[in-house]
């Protein structure tokens, strides 16, 4: 009976997404979304890349491809009521988690695009930021490509008062995506699109990867490490500079994120400590100067709002009882509201 409420109470929440009773076929970019009418059985359908998670050298330095990608997701949760096309929405929420603590993060290891997983207390770091975001609206995830970052959407989610699963899209090859079709309109309304990008890398440190940071200071000195980390524009040998990263994940969240916070889809954006500082750049407005001194902390979400074409920085949830953040918008504040009910009445 609890699960059959819960079913029924979710049904009611308001929906910011597209739905249209005109076909049972809509197309959003390089994105196909199929969903059931009377003459229709709901499928959807998902992007196709036209890049790859690569890096090519030139002039003796591996750069990240600036190729753009197109692995957008834009898979829409149907709203109840398909016949109304949905009012355009004025405002969306934007969180960026740095991922939680990393193996190499332990063992105080220059990282970058190396694929390494999460610690123990990255996992309770990831769930403690689950916990924190738990009341505010979650409609689509992105993530790098490594798995420290996933990790941490994932288990970030389970704390998620809707309790939607958050589910991986493959679109490696056409097998890939047929086989990972859903079929039940339903399962979709529970689910939320997890989109990966190798743009949200961390950047790539060059032959500093896998060397402890400490050897790494005794062998070329402390300044020349502190220049290789902390400058703008200069990259570590055959690495990236922050400013050569910025390029590439910047250039993503313009193309393929910000258009769906235009749309009024709330976003979750879990990634890297330069990629985000680079994010964070281009939202906060900070000169190359002002973002090599941006820290970032580990597992510790940090909220925007997306109204009229501007970003407003709202700092980090404290908790899931915490009513402050929620207070900046009327949409949030009604989402909470909505949540409180529902699960009142369970």
């Amino acid at each position: 009976m609890a699960s059959l409420m819960f079913q029924q109470a979710v049904g009611t929440l308001p929906s910011s997404d597209f739905s249209n009773s005109s076909g049972c076929r809509h197309d959003f970019g390089n994105v196909s979304v199929k969903f059931v009418t009377k003459e229709c059985k709901f499928r959807f359908g998902y992007p196709i890349s036209d890049s790859v998670s690569s890096c090519h050298k030139r002039s003796g330095v591996i750069q990240a491809s600036t190729s753009p990608a197109s692995a957008v997701n834009t898979i829409s949760l149907l709203s109840d009521s398909s016949s109304e096309k949905p009012k355009k929405a004025n405002e969306a929420s934007l969180i960026l988690i740095r991922h939680g603590e990393s193996l190499w993060n332990e063992k105080n290891l220059f990282t970058g695009c190396v694929d390494v997983p999460l610690t123990k207390k990255g996992v309770e770091e990831a769930i403690q930021a689950g916990k924190r975001i738990s009341n505010i609206p979650v409609d689509m995830i992105y993530t790098s490509a490594l798995i420290r970052a996933q990790m941490t959407a994932m288990l970030a989610m389970t704390q998620h008062r809707r309790k939607k699963v958050p589910i991986i899209m493959h679109d490696e090859d056409e097998q890939a995506k047929l086989w990972s079709e859903i079929y039940s309109e339903e399962t979709t309304k529970q689910s939320v699109p997890v989109i990966t990008a190798w743009q949200l890398n961390e950047r790539m440190y060059g032959e500093l990867q896998g060397l402890n940071k400490q050897e790494t200071a005794e062998r070329y000195g402390i300044d020349k490490v502190l220049e290789w980390r902390r400058s703008y524009d200069i990259p570590p040998p055959n690495g990236e500079s922050l400013e050569m990263c910025a390029e590439r994940a910047v250039a993503y969240f313009k193309k393929n994120i910000e258009p769906q916070l235009q749309s009024g889809k709330n976003i979750v954006i879990v990634a890297h400590g330069n990629s985000l500082r680079s994010i964070i750049m281009y939202l906060d407005k900070l000169t190359s100067q002002e973002v090599i001194s941006l820290e970032l902390s580990t597992g510790i979400p940090l909220l925007y709002i997306f109204k009229e074409g501007k970003f407003i920085k709202r700092g980090s949830p404290v908790g899931p009882t915490e009513a402050g953040v929620y207070a900046y918008t009327r949409r949030l504040a009604a989402y909470r509201q909505k949540l409180d009910d529902m699960f009142q009445e369970i």
